[in-house]
């Protein structure tokens, strides 16, 4: 017996040399695009996330909505996951903002750049953009763990910083030259 075990100790050691490593991890080979991830994860994510509390003022009066049973905080939890993870897809390299430069959905509002545009803003301080993706990542931590403690006021937090995150970088890679609305309004002279 003690023969098999030091037979079995001598392969072991032989398969675990140091200079030895697990080869590389193949590259990540993204598929869907920037517009394409904004379209499908981040955007309806985000819209569930801020819709799950609100206030309307109705014809009985001001009805406040927010997550109560179960099902509606899981629900509005797997938003916030898709939200955060699709930050992390933002993030891999050699992503494409559209298929083929074609064109951004957007592209007739004045002020937004074409998808070259984009990816030139984007190239040109990679950074930045890493900066602008860890804070909407950031926000949605945030939507998840106010979601885990069942915390409607920290869930309305977390939404004003997830729109702050989605906001400050699109104002720098989507419509950086659109004209901005000034607030207050100034009051029209009739």
């Amino acid at each position: 017996m003690r023969t098999l075990c030091l037979i079995t100790l001598c392969l072991l050691a032989g398969c675990s040399r140091p200079g030895l490593r697990p080869p590389p991890a193949p590259a990540l080979q993204p598929t869907a695009t920037i517009q394409e991830l904004m379209q499908t994860i981040v955007d309806p994510s985000a819209d569930a996330v801020w819709e799950s509390v609100s206030s309307e003022t109705g014809p009985n009066g001001i009805e406040e909505h927010q997550p109560r049973t179960d099902a509606e905080w899981q629900s509005v939890r797997g938003h916030a996951v898709r939200l955060t993870e699709g930050a992390n897809l933002l993030l891999v390299e050699g992503r494409a903002v559209s298929h083929a430069d074609a064109a951004l959905e957007d592209a007739h509002v004045p002020g937004v750049l074409d998808a070259r545009g984009v990816r030139q803003a984007i190239d040109a301080d990679r950074g930045a953009f890493r900066t602008h993706a860890l804070a909407l990542h950031a926000a949605g931590q945030e939507a998840l763990a106010a979601i885990d403690a069942r915390d409607a006021r920290r869930l309305l937090s977390a939404g004003e910083r997830i729109d702050a995150a989605c906001e400050a970088c699109h104002l720098r890679y989507w419509y950086p030259n659109a004209e901005q609305p000034r607030w207050p309004a100034p009051l029209r002279k009739e």
